[in-house]
């Protein structure tokens, strides 16, 4: 049977003339501040310190023992090499590589002692690529499109440049006699009812003559079948198979697959992993609006309701399970469904596609491409093959991937940014997202849909990004327009889209600990890396809040609460226009270090008020007051599988909180669909100092959070007709208390816009709920966790709202 001991421990870093205690996986970053050599770059400005690390080769030393294990063959095998590398043992060479996103294995067999693993700087590695095969454009200076690694280690609009080096995924001893299972590609559809697991090995053997049969189990029932060669196929059925559903439409059942690879009565390898059965479909045929990007699981058309991931630390090495599985948990008790993985990381460890698989949430897996000119030429052209061949097969088991992308932003870059003239006719990826990737999905994992780019129109006979087409990036709003501009069109998917906020008030207190805060201070622009940010974030607020000069803290909470504003303003007016438009990605879930961003959740795992504003945009209920040729209407957006029927009471009401005029609708919307109750026209509020609000019973898993209602199982809508800064907000006025079960507020005057910053109560405390609007005499309970003393005069003093200009 073949045997695995990990190679992960005693390993050393050698630093100028000596060595340090290295850990793998690991980095050489990781390493050198675990050692106290650098300084953490995620701390002040400390980023520019060790750029220098990025620029240096690096050698990783350790001891491979000698053992009689009776064994015919061992191999040495590294599941990941950042990036380019040659290894030797014992001075010997054994191979050198140069893909981050690739593993690597060597046949070591009788050899044992020194191991070296030798880093040259992937900047030396970049530079010569680009001299053998010419420049390209990106969209950064870096050259991080000539090397086969994580692209955001070279810096983003989001991240620091801070370029690794290093062992990032386990290194282990594999020993192992006559045959070994050397790529398992397991094929998981649905028939009929029938869950169907073909098993299509590829074996290697150090014996040629020996014979060799393969029995697989799942879900109870077994079947056999014997290898050709170095070939096998053994096919499961297993009939009224219980199915995969993503979370909100049914259970998320998962099936052990267990493989043995027999020779004789002796086993010698096995291999499991859990499938789940599920068909999945992209339905893009052509309608009265365009063409459309609408994913369908088990026959189910979705609304997907999806959020960008980025690595979650620009180390990834850092990111455990628990991480994971924590990170991915927030997205899910959000309301998220959807994941994209984005082209400019990585493709992500096991443990994110399982607890993927375990929560439900659909995973979209970019190919890593992203935001420039990629060369075809060699060496660069089958490393994309091999890696692209290797992570298909890899992630083929997970029930949650549902659609490979060829990249990012680059079909529409070559149309729209200048490349096309500057290329002169030089490949630049073309080949790939609409040649080799597709060859290859379609042969490795028919099972699933591809598509060529994000956005994507599917032809070039239209614009990349034509919203009538396919995905959308919808990005000029944020760099130029008001966010009211998202309400102009409907996109069939709308990919990408977002708005900048700072992270919370502690991360930004550890990040930048002895800086007076300010939104222009030294630190603050050093974690702002977007072009024109603060510029872009002041623009914003501008349109719609008087502009807090000097108090960085109201700034603070104005750009959170704008950011929330943006997202709500797109996510339920697309959401209002389904099944033309089939779903929203926000611009995104997470960040990789401290810094200001469109992250939902910070640097520090933090939520922002974007985050709690999800949780109503995402739930299966949603309610929103929308405009259809020139009049206000109440969209009753209902994603669950059962009808949603009731009373909609309408207010409108003076900013004094006077009822101007009220009345009780019937509302109704069938499952999966969007109703709509127009608003008389009586109620609708005239000016600014009126507003409207539309509460709505939803008894069904909403899982939402009411607006600031009392009890539970009840949605409501409020639009102002004008800017904040238009409004005469009166002064406002609310009782505060504390208890058990949090921080309740009852109102006196309409309260706006209320957050509990939770982590001004204390750095680990979470509130349960972000802005909240009470209209005189309403009350809501914050829930809050992680906060030893509490305080009334400090919870008051960590509550915010809008005020009339000081």
């Amino acid at each position: 049977m073949l045997e695995a001991s990990s190679l992960d421990d005693g390993w050393q870093l050698r630093h100028g003339g000596g060595r340090l205690p290295a850990v793998v996986p690991g980095c050489v970053h990781t390493d050198l501040l675990a050692a106290g050599v650098i300084p953490d770059p995620f701390l002040g400005r400390a980023e520019t310190e060790v750029a220098w690390v990025g620029r240096r080769e690096w050698t990783y030393e350790t001891q491979v023992p000698s053992v009689s294990s009776g064994h015919e063959q061992t191999d040495l095998v590294f599941d990941g090499l950042d990036t380019v590398a040659e290894i030797t043992l014992n001075g010997r060479l054994l191979g050198r590589v140069r893909n981050m996103h690739r593993a690597y294995r060597f046949d070591v067999t009788g050899l044992s002692g020194d191991l070296a693993v030798r880093f040259v700087s992937a900047y030396a590695e970049a530079e010569a690529v680009r001299g053998k095969v010419g420049d390209r454009p990106g969209a950064y200076p870096e050259p991080y499109q000539y090397v086969r690694k994580m692209a955001c280690s070279f810096g983003w609009d989001w991240g620091p440049t801070l370029v690794t080096a290093g062992i990032w995924r386990p290194v282990r001893v594999e020993r192992w006699s006559t045959a070994r299972l050397a790529r398992v590609r397991p094929l998981v559809t649905v028939e009929e009812g029938v869950g169907v697991v073909e098993l299509r090995v590829d074996v290697e053997r150090t014996r040629v003559e020996a014979g060799l049969v393969l029995e697989a189990r799942v879900a109870g029932r077994r079947a056999r079948a014997e290898v050709t060669g170095t070939h096998g196929v053994v096919r499961v059925e297993v009939p009224d198979a219980e199915l995969w559903w993503p979370r909100g439409y049914g259970e998320q059942a998962l099936h052990e697959v267990e493989l043995t690879l027999h020779h004789g009565s002796a086993p010698l390898d096995v291999w499991r992993r859990r499938v789940g059965f599920r068909s999945v479909g992209l339905d893009t045929s052509a309608d009265a609006h365009g063409s459309g990007f609408t994913l369908v699981v088990n026959g189910e058309r979705l609304f997907a309701r999806g959020v960008n991931w980025i690595p979650d630390d620009v180390f990834p090495s850092r990111v455990t399970r628990e991480r994971y599985r924590k990170r991915l948990r927030q997205a899910a008790d959000a309301g998220v469904d959807l994941v994209r993985v984005w082209g400019g990381g990585i493709y992500e460890s096991e443990d994110f596609y399982d607890a993927c698989d375990e929560l439900g949430l659909l995973v979209w897996q970019d190919f890593p491409f992203a935001c420039a000119a990629y060369p075809e030429e060699q060496p660069l052209r089958s490393e994309v093959e091999a890696e692209a061949r290797e992570n298909v097969v890899r992630l083929m088991p997970h029930p949650s991937l549902v659609l490979w992308n060829g990249n990012n932003e680059n079909l529409w870059g070559f149309r729209d940014w200048g490349w096309e003239e500057r290329l002169g006719g030089d490949s630049w990826g073309e080949g790939y997202y609409l040649g080799m990737l597709p060859r290859v999905v379609a042969e490795l994992d028919p099972t699933r849909p591809y598509t060529a780019g994000s956005p994507w129109s599917g032809s070039w006979e239209r614009h990349p990004n034509d919203p009538a087409h396919g995905t959308h990036h919808s990005w000029e709003v944020w760099n130029r327009q008001d966010y009211a501009e998202y309400r102009s069109e409907v996109p069939r998917f709308v990919a990408e889209f977002g708005w900048q906020a700072p992270p919370a008030y502690a991360t930004l207190r550890r990040a930048l600990p002895d800086e007076e805060l300010a939104a222009d201070s030294p630190g603050m622009l050093h974690h702002q890396k977007a072009e024109d940010g603060n510029g872009k974030l002041e623009r914003g607020l501008a349109r719609h809040f008087t502009l807090p000069d000097g108090d960085f803290d109201r700034w603070h909470y104005l750009t959170q609460v704008n950011q929330a504003r943006a997202v709500a303003a797109g996510i339920e007016h697309w959401r209002s226009h389904w099944p033309v438009c089939a779903g929203t990605i926000v611009w995104q879930l997470n960040d990789c270090w401290p810094v200001t961003s469109w992250a939902a959740i910070d640097g520090d795992g933090r939520e922002k008020p974007l985050y709690h504003e999800l949780r109503r945009l995402y739930a299966d209920r949603l309610l929103t007051v929308q405009v259809r040729e020139g009049r206000l209407v109440v969209a009753a957006v209902n994603q669950c599988g059962d009808r949603w029927a009731g009373t909609l009471v309408l207010r409108r009401l003076s900013v004094e909180g006077e009822v101007i005029g009220s009345a009780e609708l019937h509302l109704v919307a069938r499952a999966r669909e969007v109703g709509l109750v127009p608003v008389p026209a009586g109620l609708e509020p005239d000016g600014p100092k009126e507003f409207l609000v539309a509460d709505a019973s939803a008894p069904l898993r909403t899982g939402g959070v009411d607006a600031g209602r009392a009890g539970r199982g009840a949605l409501r809508a409020v639009h102002f007709p004008a800017p904040d800064r238009e409004i005469p907000w009166p002064q406002p006025e609310f009782e505060v208390s504390v208890g058990p079960d949090g921080v309740t507020v009852v109102a006196r005057t309409l309260v706006r816009d209320l957050l509990l910053q939770a982590d001004r109560l204390d750095p680990g405390a979470r509130a349960d709920r972000g802005l909240v609007t009470l209209l005189p005499g309403e009350r809501v309970t914050i829930g809050v966790r992680g906060w030893g003393n509490p305080d009334v005069a400090a919870a008051r003093a960590a509550l915010r709202c809008q005020e009339p200009p000081r």
